[in-house]
Protein backbone atom coordinates (compact mmCIF):
# COMPACT_ATOMS: atom_id res chain seq x y z
CA UNK A 1 0.00 0.00 0.00
CA UNK A 2 1.11 3.57 -0.74
CA UNK A 3 0.28 5.89 2.17
CA UNK A 4 0.29 9.70 2.26
CA UNK A 5 0.19 11.13 5.77
CA UNK A 6 -0.78 14.78 6.08
CA UNK A 7 -0.48 14.72 9.88
CA UNK A 8 2.62 14.17 12.04
CA UNK A 9 0.49 12.11 14.44
CA UNK A 10 -0.78 9.91 11.61
CA UNK A 11 2.79 9.44 10.41
CA UNK A 12 3.72 8.20 13.89
CA UNK A 13 0.76 5.81 13.91
CA UNK A 14 1.78 4.37 10.54
CA UNK A 15 5.35 3.90 11.75
CA UNK A 16 4.25 2.38 15.06
CA UNK A 17 2.50 -0.27 12.97
CA UNK A 18 5.80 -1.05 11.23
CA UNK A 19 4.67 0.47 7.92
CA UNK A 20 7.23 3.23 7.48
CA UNK A 21 8.34 1.73 4.17
CA UNK A 22 4.80 2.21 2.82
CA UNK A 23 4.80 5.96 3.44
CA UNK A 24 5.19 7.76 0.12
CA UNK A 25 4.37 11.30 1.29
CA UNK A 26 4.53 13.25 4.56
CA UNK A 27 4.27 16.84 5.79
CA UNK A 28 7.01 19.38 6.46
CA UNK A 29 6.31 18.85 10.19
CA UNK A 30 6.73 15.06 10.20
CA UNK A 31 9.98 14.43 12.09
CA UNK A 32 9.48 11.21 14.06
CA UNK A 33 10.75 8.59 13.77
CA UNK A 34 13.85 10.10 12.21
CA UNK A 35 13.58 8.07 9.02
CA UNK A 36 10.46 9.93 7.87
CA UNK A 37 12.57 13.03 7.26
CA UNK A 38 13.80 11.30 4.11
CA UNK A 39 10.27 10.91 2.73
CA UNK A 40 8.81 13.18 0.00
CA UNK A 41 7.24 16.29 1.56
CA UNK A 42 3.99 17.61 0.08
CA UNK A 43 3.14 20.53 2.42
CA UNK A 44 4.62 23.85 3.52
CA UNK A 45 3.63 26.53 6.02
CA UNK A 46 3.00 30.13 5.04
CA UNK A 47 4.12 31.25 8.53
CA UNK A 48 7.67 32.03 9.53
CA UNK A 49 9.21 29.31 11.73
CA UNK A 50 10.74 32.05 13.87
CA UNK A 51 7.57 34.09 14.47
CA UNK A 52 6.46 34.80 18.03
CA UNK A 53 3.24 33.38 19.44
CA UNK A 54 1.57 36.79 19.19
CA UNK A 55 2.56 37.24 15.56
CA UNK A 56 1.44 33.71 14.69
CA UNK A 57 -1.94 34.26 16.36
CA UNK A 58 -2.53 37.50 14.43
CA UNK A 59 -1.56 35.89 11.11
CA UNK A 60 -3.76 32.85 11.72
CA UNK A 61 -6.76 34.99 12.63
CA UNK A 62 -6.29 37.06 9.46
CA UNK A 63 -5.91 34.00 7.23
CA UNK A 64 -8.92 32.26 8.76
CA UNK A 65 -10.98 35.45 8.33
CA UNK A 66 -9.97 35.55 4.67
CA UNK A 67 -10.85 31.89 4.22
CA UNK A 68 -7.22 31.00 3.52
CA UNK A 69 -5.13 28.12 4.83
CA UNK A 70 -1.90 28.52 6.76
CA UNK A 71 -0.54 25.49 4.89
CA UNK A 72 0.16 24.88 1.22
CA UNK A 73 -0.42 21.45 -0.31
CA UNK A 74 1.59 20.49 -3.38
CA UNK A 75 -1.28 18.71 -5.12
CA UNK A 76 0.83 17.99 -8.23
CA UNK A 77 3.48 16.19 -6.23
CA UNK A 78 0.86 14.31 -4.25
CA UNK A 79 -0.75 13.17 -7.49
CA UNK A 80 2.60 12.04 -8.88
CA UNK A 81 3.20 9.94 -5.74
CA UNK A 82 -0.13 8.21 -6.38
CA UNK A 83 -1.14 7.17 -2.82
CA UNK A 84 -3.75 4.50 -2.16
CA UNK A 85 -4.55 5.99 1.26
CA UNK A 86 -4.44 9.62 2.45
CA UNK A 87 -4.59 10.31 6.20
CA UNK A 88 -5.70 13.81 7.20
CA UNK A 89 -7.90 15.63 9.76
CA UNK A 90 -10.84 18.04 10.12
CA UNK A 91 -10.53 18.71 13.85
CA UNK A 92 -8.42 21.88 13.80
CA UNK A 93 -8.08 24.65 11.21
CA UNK A 94 -4.51 25.41 12.21
CA UNK A 95 -3.10 21.92 12.74
CA UNK A 96 -2.83 20.72 9.14
CA UNK A 97 -3.86 21.43 5.57
CA UNK A 98 -7.59 22.21 5.54
CA UNK A 99 -9.81 19.27 4.67
CA UNK A 100 -11.46 20.86 1.58
CA UNK A 101 -8.02 21.39 0.02
CA UNK A 102 -7.06 17.77 0.68
CA UNK A 103 -10.43 16.58 -0.60
CA UNK A 104 -9.97 18.51 -3.85
CA UNK A 105 -6.49 17.05 -4.29
CA UNK A 106 -7.79 13.53 -3.61
CA UNK A 107 -10.44 13.87 -6.31
CA UNK A 108 -7.67 14.33 -8.87
CA UNK A 109 -6.32 10.91 -7.96
CA UNK A 110 -9.42 8.99 -8.98
CA UNK A 111 -11.94 6.94 -7.07
CA UNK A 112 -9.57 4.25 -5.81
CA UNK A 113 -7.75 6.51 -3.34
CA UNK A 114 -9.13 6.40 0.21
CA UNK A 115 -9.29 9.69 2.10
CA UNK A 116 -9.56 9.14 5.87
CA UNK A 117 -9.93 11.91 8.45
CA UNK A 118 -8.64 11.31 11.99
CA UNK A 119 -10.30 13.54 14.61
CA UNK A 120 -9.21 12.56 18.13
CA UNK A 121 -10.65 14.32 21.16
CA UNK A 122 -9.36 11.94 23.84
CA UNK A 123 -6.84 9.17 24.37
CA UNK A 124 -9.29 6.38 23.53
CA UNK A 125 -9.84 8.05 20.15
CA UNK A 126 -6.11 7.73 19.50
CA UNK A 127 -6.29 4.02 20.30
CA UNK A 128 -9.24 3.74 17.92
CA UNK A 129 -7.28 5.49 15.19
CA UNK A 130 -4.35 3.12 15.59
CA UNK A 131 -6.76 0.23 15.10
CA UNK A 132 -8.49 1.97 12.18
CA UNK A 133 -5.22 2.51 10.36
CA UNK A 134 -4.34 -1.08 11.18
CA UNK A 135 -7.52 -2.32 9.50
CA UNK A 136 -7.07 -0.05 6.48
CA UNK A 137 -3.52 -1.30 5.94
CA UNK A 138 -4.14 -4.97 6.63
CA UNK A 139 -2.34 -4.85 9.99
CA UNK A 140 -5.10 -5.35 12.58
CA UNK A 141 -3.11 -7.73 14.78
CA UNK A 142 -0.16 -5.35 14.97
CA UNK A 143 -2.54 -2.50 15.79
CA UNK A 144 -4.01 -4.51 18.67
CA UNK A 145 -0.50 -5.20 19.95
CA UNK A 146 0.46 -1.51 19.77
CA UNK A 147 -2.71 -0.38 21.56
CA UNK A 148 -2.30 -3.01 24.28
CA UNK A 149 1.24 -1.82 24.91
CA UNK A 150 0.15 1.81 25.16
CA UNK A 151 -2.69 0.94 27.53
CA UNK A 152 -0.34 -1.05 29.76
CA UNK A 153 1.98 1.93 30.07
CA UNK A 154 -0.88 4.24 31.03
CA UNK A 155 -2.13 1.69 33.59
CA UNK A 156 1.35 1.53 35.12
CA UNK A 157 1.26 5.31 35.69
CA UNK A 158 -2.28 5.39 37.07
CA UNK A 159 -1.46 2.63 39.55
CA UNK A 160 1.50 4.60 40.85
CA UNK A 161 -0.40 7.86 41.38
CA UNK A 162 -3.76 6.37 42.44
CA UNK A 163 -3.25 6.99 46.15
CA UNK A 164 -2.09 10.58 45.78
CA UNK A 165 -4.26 13.66 46.03
CA UNK A 166 -4.50 15.14 42.50
CA UNK A 167 -2.29 18.17 42.12
CA UNK A 168 -3.88 21.43 40.98
CA UNK A 169 -2.49 22.11 37.52
CA UNK A 170 -2.84 24.84 34.93
CA UNK A 171 -1.77 23.95 31.40
CA UNK A 172 -1.22 26.73 28.88
CA UNK A 173 -1.40 25.75 25.21
CA UNK A 174 -0.50 29.24 24.02
CA UNK A 175 1.15 32.28 25.57
CA UNK A 176 0.11 35.31 23.49
CA UNK A 177 -2.85 35.33 23.79
CA UNK A 178 -3.30 32.90 26.65
CA UNK A 179 -5.03 29.62 25.84
CA UNK A 180 -5.96 26.96 28.36
CA UNK A 181 -5.71 23.32 27.34
CA UNK A 182 -8.34 21.41 25.39
CA UNK A 183 -9.28 18.11 23.77
CA UNK A 184 -7.19 15.29 25.25
CA UNK A 185 -4.88 17.28 27.55
CA UNK A 186 -7.13 17.48 30.66
CA UNK A 187 -7.50 13.71 30.47
CA UNK A 188 -3.72 13.24 30.25
CA UNK A 189 -3.31 15.43 33.34
CA UNK A 190 -5.91 13.39 35.25
CA UNK A 191 -4.22 10.11 34.31
CA UNK A 192 -0.93 11.55 35.52
CA UNK A 193 -2.33 12.43 38.93
CA UNK A 194 -3.48 16.00 38.44
CA UNK A 195 -6.51 18.22 37.98
CA UNK A 196 -6.42 20.60 35.00
CA UNK A 197 -8.08 23.66 36.55
CA UNK A 198 -9.07 25.49 33.36
CA UNK A 199 -8.92 22.64 30.84
CA UNK A 200 -11.63 22.22 28.22
CA UNK A 201 -12.02 18.45 28.04
CA UNK A 202 -12.90 17.03 24.61
CA UNK A 203 -13.35 20.59 23.33
CA UNK A 204 -10.95 23.04 21.66
CA UNK A 205 -8.57 25.04 23.82
CA UNK A 206 -9.99 28.46 24.64
CA UNK A 207 -8.66 31.95 25.15
CA UNK A 208 -8.47 32.82 28.83
CA UNK A 209 -7.93 36.05 30.71
CA UNK A 210 -4.93 36.48 32.99
CA UNK A 211 -7.38 37.13 35.83
CA UNK A 212 -8.59 33.52 35.41
CA UNK A 213 -5.04 32.28 35.91
CA UNK A 214 -4.68 34.37 39.06
CA UNK A 215 -8.03 33.16 40.39
CA UNK A 216 -7.18 29.51 39.65
CA UNK A 217 -4.01 29.81 41.76
CA UNK A 218 -2.41 26.65 40.34
CA UNK A 219 0.10 24.69 42.39
CA UNK A 220 1.73 23.55 39.13
CA UNK A 221 1.92 25.49 35.88
CA UNK A 222 2.87 23.68 32.66
CA UNK A 223 3.50 25.58 29.44
CA UNK A 224 2.88 23.41 26.40
CA UNK A 225 2.66 25.86 23.51
CA UNK A 226 0.95 24.07 20.64
CA UNK A 227 3.44 23.12 17.94
CA UNK A 228 6.37 24.75 19.74
CA UNK A 229 9.59 22.97 20.63
CA UNK A 230 10.97 23.26 24.15
CA UNK A 231 13.48 25.95 23.17
CA UNK A 232 10.89 27.98 21.32
CA UNK A 233 8.55 27.92 24.31
CA UNK A 234 11.38 28.85 26.69
CA UNK A 235 12.03 31.91 24.53
CA UNK A 236 8.43 33.04 25.12
CA UNK A 237 8.43 32.66 28.91
CA UNK A 238 9.42 36.29 29.69
CA UNK A 239 5.98 37.27 28.35
CA UNK A 240 4.44 35.37 31.26
CA UNK A 241 6.91 36.68 33.83
CA UNK A 242 5.92 40.25 32.92
CA UNK A 243 2.28 39.63 33.85
CA UNK A 244 1.06 41.34 37.06
CA UNK A 245 0.84 38.89 39.93
CA UNK A 246 3.15 36.32 38.33
CA UNK A 247 5.40 36.09 41.36
CA UNK A 248 2.41 35.57 43.66
CA UNK A 249 1.18 32.42 41.88
CA UNK A 250 1.60 29.35 44.13
CA UNK A 251 3.31 27.46 41.30
CA UNK A 252 5.87 30.24 40.91
CA UNK A 253 6.47 30.58 44.65
CA UNK A 254 7.05 26.82 44.98
CA UNK A 255 9.20 26.49 41.86
CA UNK A 256 6.67 24.28 40.08
CA UNK A 257 6.58 26.00 36.69
CA UNK A 258 7.57 23.75 33.79
CA UNK A 259 7.99 24.08 30.04
CA UNK A 260 7.62 21.03 27.82
CA UNK A 261 8.28 20.07 24.21
CA UNK A 262 4.64 20.19 23.13
CA UNK A 263 5.46 19.83 19.44
CA UNK A 264 6.81 16.33 19.97
CA UNK A 265 4.40 15.20 22.67
CA UNK A 266 1.31 16.98 24.01
CA UNK A 267 0.24 18.64 20.73
CA UNK A 268 0.57 15.45 18.69
CA UNK A 269 -2.35 13.01 19.14
CA UNK A 270 -0.56 9.81 18.24
CA UNK A 271 1.19 7.09 20.23
CA UNK A 272 3.41 9.61 22.02
CA UNK A 273 0.43 10.96 23.96
CA UNK A 274 1.23 8.07 26.28
CA UNK A 275 4.74 9.49 26.63
CA UNK A 276 2.98 12.74 27.54
CA UNK A 277 1.14 11.02 30.40
CA UNK A 278 4.48 9.73 31.68
CA UNK A 279 6.11 13.15 31.28
CA UNK A 280 3.29 14.87 33.16
CA UNK A 281 3.35 12.28 35.95
CA UNK A 282 7.07 12.89 36.35
CA UNK A 283 6.41 16.62 36.80
CA UNK A 284 3.53 16.16 39.25
CA UNK A 285 4.86 13.20 41.24
CA UNK A 286 8.64 13.02 40.76
CA UNK A 287 9.05 10.75 43.77
CA UNK A 288 6.94 8.12 41.99
CA UNK A 289 7.68 8.63 38.29
CA UNK A 290 11.08 9.50 36.84
CA UNK A 291 11.24 12.99 35.41
CA UNK A 292 11.78 13.38 31.67
CA UNK A 293 15.12 14.45 30.26
CA UNK A 294 15.82 18.22 30.21
CA UNK A 295 15.43 18.35 26.43
CA UNK A 296 11.81 17.22 26.89
CA UNK A 297 10.65 19.10 30.02
CA UNK A 298 12.39 21.76 32.05
CA UNK A 299 11.70 23.65 35.26
CA UNK A 300 11.44 27.40 34.69
CA UNK A 301 13.35 29.44 37.23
Amino acid sequence: MRIASLLPSATEIVCALGLEDQLVAVTHECDFPIGVKRKPVVTASVLSPKATSGTIDRHIRRLVHEGSSIYHLDADRLAALDPDLILTQELCQVCAVSYPIVEAAARRLGGSTQLVSLEPECLSDVYDHVQLVGRLTGSPDEADRVVAGLQQRVSAVTRLVAQREPRRVLCLEWIDPLFSSGHWTPELVALAGGQDLLGNRRQPARVIAWDEVIAAAPDVLVVMACGFSLDRSLHEMPLLEQRPGWQALPAVRCGDVYVVDANAYFSRPGPRLVDSVEIMAGLLHPDLVTRAAPDVARRWT
